[in-house]
């Protein structure tokens, strides 16, 4: 196969990939440090400036005392604290309009210069549609700790995240077929349904790592390979603990927190064994270079990944340790588009 330079517009695409993985890198830590709540506004245009003057820090700050977190939480906390948490949460809403420019200013280049194709362009245009569904149901997510309780709801928490991963993952495709790749052989034909299947328990076990994260679950049981005294979470065996209500209002009991431990934890060991069998099986199909390292970069970050959550694990006692959580949540967005592109590579190749 030969080796073919990126154009222009491919450089672009992988810039947009690269700025969305830094925001979902920027949004874990805001997470993680409870700065989330921090911006009580949605002001998509005059929200870029932030506080210049005391004047305006003290105003930003009153705004936040009357939120639920700060009542519950944070209250007694001085101006110095917030300026830091309000720092995240703004270099995540200006990450985000960055983007915005990023993509729109290159694109109407792109498309004056005819470097783009009809087909590219529909496909775009869903780039932006799904950009904009991300941003919106962010600010759903945070209203809802504004008003609700004084944090951030996981559950959507975690459909903002999926939305994110979505967004992510359709960019990486769009950037992957107008790479193209030139080869005749027919390769892994076996065994790409297999990494179909990976692929959506990937999907489904970042939803769950979401839910470990919105609820902090990984402070309720710091233990590994138990979930506290047990494989099975005490919690789950009581039949009375199993309601609607401990589902809603997770924070009343351990009952959501022993139940994502368990699914999540699981779920992980079932896609390392499955992974490792898949593996171990296609990557002595393949003659085709980069497809075979695609394999081998998959499962090295799936070990990565199986590594850096037990670590967290063990680590969580008072405080998630935050660089190896943001990590976690980025290798798991990095190893499922490791799988898209050993799914359409095999597709498109054939």
């Amino acid at each position: 196969m030969r080796t073919k330079k990126l154009t222009a517009v491919q450089i672009w695409l992988v810039i947009g990939l690269f700025m969305i993985l830094m925001q979902v890198f920027i949004g874990g830590i805001t997470r993680l440090t409870g700065s989330g709540l921090s911006i009580t506004k949605w002001e998509i245009v005059t929200g870029i400036i932030p506080p210049l003057n005391e004047k305006d820090w003290v105003k930003e700050f009153e705004l936040y005392k009357v939120t639920p977190q700060y009542h519950k939480i944070n209250k007694g906390m001085s101006l110095e604290d917030f300026k830091f948490i309000f720092f995240w949460e703004y270099l995540h809403r200006l990450w985000a309009r960055l983007m915005g420019f990023v993509f729109l200013l290159p694109l109407i280049y792109f498309v004056k210069k005819g470097l783009i194709s009809n087909v590219v362009k529909k496909r775009l245009t869903i780039v932006f549609l799904l950009a904009a569904v991300v941003a919106s149901f962010g600010w759903i997510m945070v209203a809802s700790g504004l008003i609700e309780r004084p944090w951030v709801n996981a559950y959507k928490l975690s459909f903002h995240l999926c939305l994110a991963l979505i967004l992510f993952l359709y960019l990486l495709w769009v950037l992957i077929l107008e790479i193209g790749f030139d080869n005749k052989n027919t390769i892994l034909p076996k065994y790409v349904k297999f990494y179909r299947t990976i692929f959506v328990l990937s999907f489904i076990q970042i939803f769950l790592g979401g839910m470990m994260s919105g609820m902090k679950a990984a402070l309720v049981y710091p233990t590994w390979p138990k979930i506290g005294t047990g494989y099975i979470p005490d919690v789950l065996l009581k039949g009375v603990n199993w309601t609607v209500y401990n589902l809603t209002h997770y924070e009343k009991s351990y009952f959501l927190a022993g139940l994502i431990h368990f699914l999540h934890r699981n779920l992980a060991y079932f896609i390392f064994l499955f992974t490792l069998a898949v593996f171990l099986k296609s990557v002595s199909n393949t003659n085709l270079s980069v497809l075979r390292t695609s394999l081998f970069i998959n499962f090295i970050l799936l070990l990565v990944q199986l590594f850096l959550g037990v670590f967290i694990l063990i680590s969580s006692f008072g405080c998630i340790p935050l660089w190896y959580g943001v990590f976690h949540q980025l290798i798991g967005f990095v190893f499922i588009g490791s799988c898209l592109l050993i799914i359409t590579l095999e597709r498109n190749i054939r």
